[in-house]
Order: C-alpha cells, then structure tokens, then sequence
C-alpha cells in the first residue's frame, strides 16, 4: 500500500488532497482519492485477462 498527497485545479480553483493505493492479492488495484475538507473517490481496477502487457 501507498499513501500519497496531491494538488491541481477544479475549474480553475486549487485543491489539494490525500489518497491511498493497494494492489489486492487478485491482481487488482483500490485506489482512493481525498480533497482536503471535501468528496471521497474510490476507483477500482483489474486487468481484463485477454489484455497483454506492452
């Protein structure tokens, strides 16, 4: 698991945040993104088994 801060715009108006990621033992990954004071977003990924790496 990783922890990580980040900054960037909302239109036009600075945020910053906090966030989190994890790759799980079924080889997908939870990702969580925080604004500082403000909405939660959870993004959940796995890797399609047809897909091929590049």
């Amino acid at each position: 698991m990783v922890f990580f801060t980040w900054a960037g715009f909302d239109e036009m108006d600075e945020v910053t945040g906090y966030g989190s990621a994890e790759l799980l033992d079924n080889g997908s990954i939870h990702i969580t993104f925080a604004y500082h004071n403000g909405d939660e977003a959870i993004l959940k990924a796995k890797r399609d088994p047809s897909s091929t790496a590049f």
